[in-house]
């Protein structure tokens, strides 16, 4: 007997944290990230509105790369990855290439989620993990088929990695994960006693 996996969801994952300097360009990430959740009243009054437990710069601020050039050594840096990326996916890009169009910064408080959802008019997504104390919510990832399985059996308890319903990861800081843009993903309630930092980012495909 043989088996064929067919259709699979690659995830890229890499980390900053064996480049040089390391350290200080993660504490100046999060230094800006706290800058903008004590200064950015548009995107703390949108959290409060829609009930993010914690801050997020998703829908007030769209310019990181042109407001601090900590953010713009991390898009020159996330540009690589993404292309790497990309050819791993075999994407014919064609005339066009992937542009990142989205960077936002995420602080979650104690005891809050982000629930699952997906990232349309986008190719790839990812995030880039600043800070993750001990407890902090691992990444949720779905498996994109499970709207069609409609009378499977649950998976075994020790069925492989590769054939589980949900995948759970739990980047240290630096570490960089990217994935289709449709895969459904989510963060589980930060069970830590601190923030969990990261900033997310979307690349499409112009």
């Amino acid at each position: 007997m043989a088996l064929r996996p067919l259709f699979t969801t690659p995830i890229y994952e890499a980390t900053l944290s064996t480049g040089p300097g390391f350290e200080n360009f993660n504490a100046e990430l999060e230094a800006a990230c706290r800058m903008l959740a004590a200064e950015d009243q548009a995107g703390r009054a949108w959290s409060k509105a829609h009930g993010y437990g914690g801050y997020t710069s998703y829908a007030s601020l769209n310019d990181l790369p042109q407001r601090a050039s900590v953010f713009a050594e991390l898009k020159r840096r996330l540009d690589g990855h993404a292309k790497l990326f990309a050819q791993a996916l075999a994407f014919d890009l064609g005339a066009g290439r992937l542009k990142l169009d989205g960077l936002w910064v995420n602080v979650l408080k104690p005891g809050a989620a982000h629930s699952g959802h997906i990232h349309p008019h986008s190719v790839i997504s990812g995030t880039v993990y600043v800070r993750t104390p001990r407890g902090a919510s691992a990444l949720k990832l779905e498996d994109p088929r499970l709207p069609l399985m409609m009378a499977a059996p649950p998976r075994r308890a020790d069925a492989p990695e590769a054939q589980r319903s949900f995948v759970y990861l739990t980047p240290e800081p630096g570490a960089v994960v990217m994935w289709e843009s449709w895969l459904r993903h989510e963060v589980p309630a930060n069970a830590a006693r601190s923030e969990r930092i990261s900033i997310s980012f979307n690349y499409g495909w112009r």
